[in-house]
This record gives structure tokens, sequence and C-alpha cells, in this order.
């Protein structure tokens, strides 16, 4: 399965990926750090919303992005009990 990494509303429209911290295929357990957002003069992190592989970065570096956009994607799987 895929959770969507997505940019959350900051305030403000003017947003640009400023450098991933993970590669497609790396692994990520939630919480961790995996694109950084320029916002201005700020930056803020986006952290993994759950543990599992970086499939897909949909946005790249220099790119500008919005609120609710999906710029990855992480593989994961289901475990059963």
């Amino acid at each position: 399965m895929r959770e969507p990494i997505v940019v959350p509303e900051l305030g403000t429209p003017n947003m640009v990926v400023s450098v991933w911290y993970v590669k497609p295929g790396e692994e990520v357990y939630a919480g961790d750090r995996v694109v950084e957002l320029l916002l201005g003069s700020a930056t803020f992190d986006i952290a993994a919303p759950c543990a599992g592989t970086l499939a897909e970065q949909c946005a790249g570096p220099a790119e500008r992005v919005v609120a609710g956009q999906v710029i990855g994607q992480i593989e994961y799987e289901l475990k059963e009990d």
C-alpha cells in the first residue's frame, strides 16, 4: 500500500521544495524528516507519515508546491496480527 506525503497548510502560497533528505528506495520511519520546504526566508521539514520505503518523489527541488499537494509516496506493508 502507499501513503501520500502531503504539503500541509502553512499560511503561505509561496512554498518551494528545497531538498529531499531521502531518495526513492530508501527506508524511512514514521516521524523521520523526508523533505524540506522553503517558505520565503524560513524552512519547514515534512515528516514521514508512516514507516516504509520512499516509493516516489512527485515534486523535485526548486519546484513550487501548494497546500494539499501530494509531493511523495511511501510504500508500506500491512502487518497482520
